[in-house]
């Protein structure tokens, strides 16, 4: 079987999570740190008079695996990694006390 690329396949997931589909007029960026493996898509700009600014999704590599430290996605970026080829076992759902981990079916770190 042929090795996944992870900076590439989480850049081509997070890019097509970079749609707007939020009801303002807010701008969606994605920051993508290619040397450090930090991969970010962040939510900003204004609705009327409220600010909005938040991190939709934050994904690292470290030690060789892929550290999903945040997702506010339906589907869930872990779900969407695994059915392309990442294994379980490679993908830690770092945003999960440690201690609770151990009771899903991906890596505990």
């Amino acid at each position: 079987m042929e090795k996944v690329n992870y900076k590439e396949l989480i850049q081509t997931i997070l890019t097509q999570h970079s749609g707007n589909d939020l009801d303002t007029e807010t701008e969606v960026q994605l920051l993508f740190d290619t040397e450090r493996d930090h991969y970010h898509v962040v939510h900003l700009g204004w609705d009327e008079q409220q600010r909005v600014y938040g991190c939709v999704i934050h994904v690292d590599i470290k030690d060789s695996k892929i550290w999903i430290q945040r997702d506010r996605t339906e589907t869930g970026i872990a779900n969407e990694l695994a059915a392309a080829g990442v294994p379980k076992e490679n993908i830690v759902l770092a945003f999960k006390a440690p201690y609770l981990r151990q009771f899903t079916e991906f890596a505990v770190g």
